[in-house]
């Protein structure tokens, strides 16, 4: 109910200040499409470069590569695939989540990780891909490190959190 109030009092709103909110609304349903148009080679170009990561093997290179030192920090490393993925996929990260809890239980340590880190983390990539893009900025400095230091900050909470929380 709260959606249909908001747009009720924008239309109220809209009105008491005699603002023509129809013409409004269709122009900002335009503008809408023109970003979408915008953000579309951006997303293309991401989706590409991980289905080429993963049809490759390079994910599966990396996480052998970073599975020992998960071990030292406590993420289960079965995760691994898990934490190289989420940055750069939401769907990709989603699938690799629901075999994850599959194979080893929604209640295990590894299903339980999965799916805080699932919910604590960002698809960094996409989101600086798609939204940067549509705002054609190009250059975007501290935003990405500062994205990636987040999602290792979830990946480690999460880790310790289903630890301390479920006795594991």
């Amino acid at each position: 109910m709260v959606v249909p109030v908001i747009m009720l009092g924008v239309m109220v709103w809209g009105i008491a200040c005699r603002v023509d909110a129809w013409s409004t609304l269709v122009e900002g349903g335009a503008q809408g499409l023109q970003t979408a148009v915008r953000m579309v080679p951006s997303l293309v170009g991401l989706l590409c470069g991980v289905y080429m990561l993963r049809a490759s093997g390079a994910l599966e290179l990396l996480e052998g590569l970073i599975a020992p030192v998960l071990g030292l920090v406590g993420i289960p490393p079965e995760t691994v695939g898990l934490l190289v993925v989420r940055p750069i996929s939401g769907s990709a990260a989603l699938g690799l989540g629901a075999e994850l809890i599959e194979t080893y239980g929604p209640d295990s340590l590894v299903g339980r990780t999965a799916a805080v880190m699932l919910g604590s983390t960002e698809t960094t990539f996409y989101t600086v891909a798609v939204y940067f893009g549509a705002a054609k900025i190009s250059r975007t400095r501290y935003a990405i490190p500062a994205a990636l230091c987040g999602d290792v900050a979830g990946f480690l909470a999460a880790s310790w959190a289903v630890r301390w929380l479920f006795g594991i």
